[in-house]
């Protein structure tokens, strides 16, 4: 069970930092719910819960109507339920421990680390302060970073399912474009696949398709829009779906040839081949221990020395149980991306690798692969777009 495995892997990322006590409180979770949850528990928590995992052992103090269900995981090896409060068990199971240092889920660099809310934090804070265990707090963003990044078989498994039924969703609608029809005429169809195969979306489904044709559109993170396919246009997609509880997110690009055309202009195609090229830069040059930031680096150099401006993003972020996942970022050194693009590459990372260009008066050129981190470099888990797809 996956759950099992995580909390395994948790207890070994501790070891690994030398943390005593990973400790993760929430409350009515279905409103409020901390990210790393579903690596701790099925469904839902409904009362205060503590779920602790140590070096060596892990606990669960929940409601009393929630104990069956994480009795049933067979993840912990105790499990508590209470009925008037939580608070005399928090205290008395990190009596017990008496941990040196408590993990607790906050993080100002990383949104996947940062589940713990002000509210939760200021409660826990309170109970510690009855046995002096305030000043023993600490971030767990390394702990749950490496929980999510380290990614096990069955995860790849998810994850690379995920991707071939989204590739195949992207092969049944290149047969069907054509000139005329409509942005969202194009989503329609590829939802309906998604239907039909009982999958769910990586993102949003008002933006999962996008689809951007010709030049001047909004690029990214919007939905399909009336604008009618033309011949002579770039056409553009962003799709991930969820299988299992894994995401995949991969961008394709496509041509509309003019008439008389048997492929595609000069201008589209350098700007394609550029793109390709750019990612098999990148991904040779991943490997564990290289920064996030080289990597970018790498496809952001060979791109402007082509000639095109830089992407106004970075490169790829991490997948797992979401389209962006993860703290360790190939990424350049902006503000807004804090510490991630300094994190180095681990082994079990996915990534995805997704530069973009424009090509004037044609579109935007973008193609999105995904990669899995190995040993000694990078592999595809998605079957790259080498080529541009041509419609006629």
């Amino acid at each position: 069970m996956l759950i099992q495995e995580k909390i395994t892997q948790a207890k070994s990322i501790l070891r690994e930092h030398d943390i005593d006590c990973w400790l993760t409180f929430v409350r009515e979770t279905s409103l409020n719910g901390d990210p790393t949850l579903p690596f701790l528990i099925e469904g839902d928590l409904t009362w205060h819960s503590a779920l602790i995992v140590t070096k060596t052992h892990a606990y669960a103090i929940v409601g009393q109507y929630d104990k069956k269900g994480v009795e049933d995981l067979q993840a912990y090896d105790e499990v508590v339920g209470y009925v008037q409060g939580i608070k005399a068990h928090v205290t008395d199971y990190m009596r017990r421990i008496n941990p040196k240092k408590i993990a607790i889920n906050y993080s100002t660099g990383s949104e996947i680390c940062d589940g713990l809310t002000h509210g939760m934090f200021l409660t826990l804070r309170d109970y510690l302060y009855e046995i002096d265990f305030q000043d023993r707090l600490v971030p767990a963003e390394k702990i749950i970073s490496a929980l999510r990044q380290r990614k096990t078989e069955a995860e790849i498994a998810a994850i690379t399912e995920a991707i071939h039924l989204t590739d195949r969703i992207y092969a049944e609608v290149a047969k069907i474009i054509k000139p005329g029809m409509t942005e969202k005429e194009i989503a329609a169809f590829m939802r309906q696949r998604v239907t039909e195969a009982g999958a769910g979306y990586a993102w949003d489904p008002k933006s999962c398709p996008a689809v951007f044709t010709g030049p001047d559109t909004a690029e990214a993170h919007y939905g399909p829009t009336d604008r009618v396919v033309e011949r002579g246009h770039i056409v553009f997609m962003d799709f991930g779906l969820k299988v299992n509880e894994y995401c995949s997110d991969l961008q394709r690009t496509f041509y509309i040839l003019k008439e008389g055309e048997r492929q595609a202009p000069p201008d589209v195609q350098r700007g394609f081949d550029t793109i390709v090229a750019s990612i098999e830069l990148a991904r040779k040059r991943m490997r564990p221990g290289v920064e996030g930031i080289e990597i970018d680096r790498t496809a952001r150099e060979y791109i402007v020395q082509a000639g095109y401006p830089e992407y106004p993003h970075g490169l790829g972020h991490q997948v797992g149980r979401f389209a962006h996942d993860g703290t360790a970022l190939l990424g350049p050194a902006w503000e807004k991306y804090a510490q991630k693009p300094f994190q180095k590459l681990e082994q079990g990372m996915v990534f995805t690798i997704e530069p973009r260009l424009p090509v004037p008066d044609r579109g935007i050129a973008t193609v999105e692969e995904m990669v899995v981190v190995t040993e000694t470099g990078a592999e595809y888990l998605s079957s790259p777009q080498k080529e541009l797809i041509l419609i006629s």
